[in-house]
C-alpha cells in the first residue's frame, strides 16, 4: 500500500493499514521445534540399526533461542564422537533454517547402541 498524502502535505495511511508494531506476532509451538529437531536428527545419522528407535527431541524456547536435547541410538562400533558432532551441526543448521530460531544448544544423549550383525556371532572355542 502507498501512503497517501492529504492537502496540506502531510502522510496519512491509507484505510485498513496495520501500523507494524500492531500487527501481531508469529509463536512456533515447542513441539514442532522437537519435531524439526527429531527429523533433523534422523537426516544426520543416516540409516537406523534395524531394531533402533527413531530420534526424538525436547526443546526449551527461550527469547528466540532454541536450547535443544536430542536422544537416538546408533549402531556399534561406530565413531560415537563423530556422529553426535554431525548431528549437533545438523540439527542446529536445520532448526535455524526452518524455524528461524538462533539454536545455541544441542545437547546429544545416545540411549543405546546396536551390535552391527558381523559382530554379534558367538565369540569363543570350538570344537
Amino acid at each position: 500500500m502507498t501512503p497517501v498524502t492529504s492537502g496540506a502535505g502531510e502522510l496519512r495511511r491509507p484505510r485498513g493499514a496495520v501500523l507494524p508494531g500492531e500487527r501481531g506476532a508469529t509463536r512456533i509451538a515447542d513441539r514442532v521445534v522437537a519435531k524439526v529437531a527429531a527429523q533433523a536428527a534422523r537426516e544426520a545419522i543416516g540409516t537406523l540399526p534395524e531394531d533402533a528407535a527413531t530420534p526424538h527431541a525436547t526443546v526449551v524456547v527461550r527469547h528466540n533461542a532454541a536450547h535443544l536435547r536430542v536422544h537416538l541410538e546408533l549402531d556399534y562400533p561406530t565413531d560415537i564422537g563423530a556422529r553426535c558432532r554431525a548431528v549437533r551441526g545438523h540439527v542446529a543448521e536445520r532448526v535455524g533454517t526452518l524455524v528461524g530460531m538462533d539454536v545455541p544448544e544441542v545437547a546429544v544423549h545416545v540411549e543405546r547402541l546396536h551390535l552391527a550383525p558381523a559382530y554379534a556371532t558367538p565369540q569363543g572355542r570350538t570344537s
